[in-house]
C-alpha cells in the first residue's frame, strides 16, 4: 500500500488531553477526536487490508451474537474477509483486523496518534510499549461479546455509531479472578456473562468523531448502531499492565498448587513479588 495522507491539526484536542489526564489509567470514558475521513480507513482500503495480512490477523463472523457467548460457539459467516467488509452494509458481520502496524503506512498512522498521547501517558505509566492497532468493520445492530483486553485502548468511533458497555476493571462480581488467570495462561478473550450484570453497567455512546478511553482488562461488550460502523482501536502496553498480566499467570500457576492466591492490585500498586517470581520461573523454565 502507498495511500498518505497528511494530517494537519492534531487529532486529540487540548480539551481531550485534559480529560484523558483525569481519567488515566483506571477510569473508562468518553473522549473526543478530529480524525479526518483517510484513504486508509475507507471501506476499499480496509478490504485489500484484511487481504494481505496474514489470516491469523483476520477475525470475522456473524454479527447477531448473544453478548455472552463460548469462542468455539461462534459460527463462519461463510464469506472471505474481503467480502465480508466490501458488504459490510448488507451481510450482517463483523470483523476485526488486527496487528495493523505490520503494514507501513497503518503503523505510521498509529504512531502519529500515539505520539499525540505521550503527554498524558508518560507521567502515569510510562513508557508506551507494544503499540498495535485494531480496526472493527461492523454491520446494522451487530454484537462484539462480552470480554476483556489487555491493553491500554482508545476506541475512535470514525463512522456509524456504537454504544460501548463496560464494567470497572479488577472487580470480580464481572470477571472473576479465575477468569484472569485463565485468560493470561493462553485462554480466550471472552468472558461468561449474566443477564443481571447489564444494570451495572457504565454506557458510553460512541458517534463519528467520539472515542472511548478503555482500562486495562476492563469488561465490556459493544451494540452496533442501525448503520453499519467503522472503529480503529489504537492500544499500548506498560510495565505496569505486564507485571499485572505476570501476576495472574503466577496466580494460576499457584492454583495448580491447590492455592487460591488474591487477585493482584490495580494501579498504581502491583503484586511485585508475584510478577518478579514469575519472570524469574520463566527464565529458569520452570513454568511455561
Amino acid at each position: 500500500m502507498t495511500v498518505h495522507q497528511t494530517i494537519d491539526r492534531p487529532v486529540f484536542p487540548a480539551e481531550t488531553l485534559a480529560r484523558m489526564a483525569e481519567l488515566y489509567p483506571a477510569e473508562a470514558g468518553l473522549i473526543h477526536h478530529h480524525l479526518p475521513d483517510h484513504p486508509l480507513l475507507s471501506i476499499e482500503a480496509l478490504a485489500r487490508l484484511g487481504e494481505a495480512l496474514p489470516a491469523g490477523a483476520a477475525e470475522y463472523n456473524p454479527g447477531d451474537l448473544p453478548v455472552g457467548i463460548r469462542p468455539e460457539d461462534i459460527p463462519s459467516n461463510g464469506l472471505s474477509i474481503g467480502e465480508t467488509i466490501r458488504t459490510i452494509d448488507t451481510n450482517g458481520s463483523w470483523a476485526v483486523l488486527k496487528n495493523i502496524e505490520a503494514i507501513p503506512e497503518y503503523r505510521a498512522l498509529l504512531m502519529k496518534l500515539l505520539g499525540e498521547l505521550e503527554p498524558v501517558v508518560l507521567p502515569r505509566t510510562g513508557a508506551m510499549l507494544t503499540p498495535q492497532g485494531f480496526i472493527f468493520i461492523s454491520s446494522p445492530g451487530s454484537i462484539t461479546p462480552f470480554h476483556f483486553d489487555p491493553e491500554h485502548n482508545i476506541l475512535l468511533q470514525l463512522r456509524g455509531s456504537k454504544v460501548m458497555h463496560v464494567w470497572p476493571a479488577g472487580d470480580e462480581r464481572f470477571a472473576h479472578r479465575i477468569e484472569h488467570e485463565r485468560y493470561h495462561s493462553g485462554g480466550h478473550r471472552n468472558l461468561p456473562w449474566q443477564e443481571s450484570f447489564r444494570s451495572a453497567a457504565q454506557q458510553v455512546p460512541l458517534a463519528a468523531g467520539d472515542a472511548v478511553l478503555m482500562p486495562v482488562m476492563a469488561p465490556h461488550f459493544v451494540a452496533n448502531g442501525d448503520a453499519s460502523s467503522i472503529s480503529l482501536s489504537i492500544t499500548w502496553r506498560s510495565e505496569w499492565s505486564y507485571r499485572e498480566s505476570e501476576a495472574h499467570a503466577a496466580n494460576a500457576a499457584l492454583r495448580r498448587f491447590g492455592i487460591d492466591a488474591a487477585m493482584p492490585p490495580r494501579w498504581p500498586r502491583h503484586a511485585r513479588v508475584r510478577s518478579l517470581g514469575w519472570r524469574v520461573a520463566r527464565k529458569l523454565r520452570v513454568v511455561k
